[in-house]
């Protein structure tokens, strides 16, 4: 198969300028919307701990999310084509960044929680999370190790 290229358009419009712009460190909010299409706005700002609105999406957040996503979106199709019927999936996925003369992330785990229909195979379930690790596109974009720590149950019969 030929490889196709996507393309991926979004606006990052700030709107934090409380009037003086950026005259000092403090003098204006890190706020910001994204936009893309007619899609929902997202409101973003900064980390907290960045003078940023724990409000708002921060980039970290939405990093972690995306991985996130991008994985349980993978798993579930290919808990499909190979009969495994999932019917609730969690995933409470945790990023970690270390603040040095340039903050970087260190590492994801994704822990999603996942039920699966009584009687499907549960071992199956459990290797089609490595699969779908190696097809998803964000965690191959990135250059720090995606964990994923799943743990399953299946719904009663």
């Amino acid at each position: 198969m030929a490889d196709r290229e996507h393309h991926y358009r979004v606006s990052v419009e700030w709107t934090g300028n409380k009037g003086s712009g950026t005259s000092g460190y403090r003098a204006y909010a890190r706020d910001y919307v994204i936009r893309s299409g007619a899609k929902p706005v997202i409101p973003g700002s900064s980390d907290p701990s960045f003078l940023g609105d724990a409000a708002r999406w921060n980039p970290e957040d939405l990093l972690v999310a995306s991985a996130a996503a991008c994985h349980k979106l993978w798993y579930l199709h290919l808990c499909a084509d190979a009969g495994i019927v999932v019917l609730a999936y969690v995933d409470d996925a945790e990023g970690t960044m270390i603040e040095a003369q340039s903050g970087r992330f260190t590492r994801i785990v994704l822990r999603p929680r996942v039920t699966v229909r009584a009687g499907d195979d549960l071992e199956l379930a459990a290797r089609l999370h490595h699969a779908a690790h190696e097809q998803c596109f964000i965690a191959n974009s990135l250059n720090f190790p995606v964990l994923c720590e799943p743990t399953f149950e299946q719904s009663p019969a």
